[in-house]
């Protein structure tokens, strides 16, 4: 995980859009996520995540050699624990030991990565087509390739030296060892912060590794050696769905329709945090915005097209006081707000079957249509003015929730119900960051009304 500050200007339209989840894998029962949940089994079985990311870390597995296998940092317990809880365990493979590679050690190209796959001094190929059958049998199945290799040497959170060819071989290597060591292995792209190029102007690392793939002409024989796109997204509740759909849009246009996305990390770490202050802020949040940003970007998430999405991070363990925090628990293992709201979309957010969204100068809305034919409002203000909403519906089992799961009262006065979105919490440092608090709205059916000072504004899903 890493960032850096930014802004976007979105213009103020009306946007309809209408997507359904994943066509070519079902969208699982639970898609929402933690980085890292293993260190408190019992509190994260408790949230519900239906999944987490855990670093496989190379360099531990295998410190002096390719003889050793060593999995204590990826402890079997840890496993059991989340397949006891119905979590998936998603991995991520990252840090060459320094026998493995002629670089930096952590960061460096794994010695004889461009050896044939079956040639033991490949040693990429080896450590990976080993995970793949160790983990197999302990529910391990998803593999995803280093972490943000688009940060260049010269930046803060530098984590890969070898260039995007580098990185291509580094994926296609793994592609193939997986698939030798488990045929039923899905390897994911490494996650993008995608500020980085942007800022450098720079086209998109995703964007340049996309072209290099499908120029591969070995590549569509072995379905373009990966399955799942994934990305890194912080702070700025406007940019959310951009960034999913843009990434959708570059994978249509190299012709790689069936591939999903997911976001591993997102987050609006709290720097206002009265228990945790952050001695060197970048961004000014509070713990209301950290909890409006996860379910905003949840729903946004949806709305894009994103299969599956995860907090960064579960738990702020062994964090240094003043240190940048992003833990729905803090280091001393107390609860933040935002653990309530995460609990909360992994609760409501149940059975979505497509995502719409509506936005507007003053109020985003996203419906989530459920399973068992039902709506779900996600609905928030976009600006320091308050929003005003009105909800017309005949469903007297009408619900409405603040962004903490707590039932708010309901007033029916002929099928209509009116609401206050609070504004948003604005600055001249970071602008309007994190949209106002959120509610959930749950009906059967129901029709949404912005009032404007021009009058009133139906938000139609279509």
């Amino acid at each position: 995980m890493t960032y850096k500050r930014w802004f976007l200007v979105l213009p103020f339209v009306f946007l309809l859009t209408t997507l359904p989840l994943s066509a070519q894998d079902a969208a699982p029962a639970n898609p929402f996520g933690v980085v890292e949940g293993f260190w408190l089994p019992d509190t994260v079985c408790e949230l519900g995540a239906g999944w987490e990311r855990i670093i496989f870390d190379w360099s531990q597995h295998q410190p002096n050699g390719p003889d050793d296998w060593y999995t204590l940092n990826v402890d079997d317990r840890w496993l059991k624990a989340a397949q006891d809880c119905n979590r998936e365990v998603v991995a991520i493979f990252k840090h060459t030991p320094a026998w493995a590679t002629d670089g930096a050690p952590g960061p460096g190209v794994p010695r004889g990565l461009y050896l044939p796959v079956d040639d033991p001094n490949n040693l990429w190929a080896s450590f990976l087509r080993r995970s793949a059958e160790y983990y197999e049998p302990r529910g391990v199945s998803r593999f995803i390739i280093w972490n943000e290799p688009d940060i260049t040497r010269d930046t803060y959170g530098f984590e890969y030296e070898g260039s995007l060819d580098d990185y291509y071989q580094m994926l296609k290597v793994a592609y193939l060892a997986l698939k030798e060591g488990n045929p039923k292995a899905e390897v994911l792209l490494a996650g993008t912060t995608y500020w980085h190029d942007l800022n450098a102007g720079r086209r998109l690392y995703i964007d340049r590794l996309l072209e290099r793939i499908v120029a591969d002409p070995e590549a569509s024989a072995h379905d373009y050696y990966f399955d799942i796109a994934t990305l890194h997204i912080y702070f700025r509740t406007e940019t959310v769905y951009d960034i999913v759909r843009q990434t959708r849009q570059l994978l249509d246009k190299y012709g790689l329709t069936n591939k999903r996305i997911w976001i591993n990390e997102m987050n609006a770490g709290p720097t206002d945090d009265p228990l945790w202050p952050v001695v060197r802020p970048q961004y000014q949040i509070n713990l209301e915005q950290q909890a409006a940003f996860i379910m905003q970007t949840a729903a946004l998430g949806l709305a894009g097209g994103a299969e599956r999405i995860a907090v960064y991070k579960f738990y702020d363990w062994n964090l240094p006081s003043g240190d940048e925090t992003f833990g729905l628990l803090r280091a001393d293992g107390s609860r933040r707000p935002a653990f309530d709201t995460w609990a909360t979309v992994i609760q409501q957010f149940v059975g979505v079957q497509s995502a719409s969204l509506a936005q507007t100068g003053q109020v985003t809305a996203v419906q989530l249509a459920l399973a068992d034919g039902s709506e779900l409002y996600v609905v928030w203000a976009n600006t320091s003015a308050d929003g005003k909403l009105s909800v017309q519906t005949s469903d007297t089992n009408l619900a409405i929730m603040d962004q903490y799961g707590h039932n708010l009262p309901v007033t029916l006065d002929e099928n209509e119900v009116a609401l206050t979105l609070t504004g948003a919490r604005c600055d001249k440092q970071d602008g309007c960051a994190v949209g106002g608090n959120v509610q959930l709205i749950h009906a059967k059916q129901a029709a949404l009304y912005e009032q404007t000072s021009g009058g009133i504004v139906e938000l139609k899903f279509e």
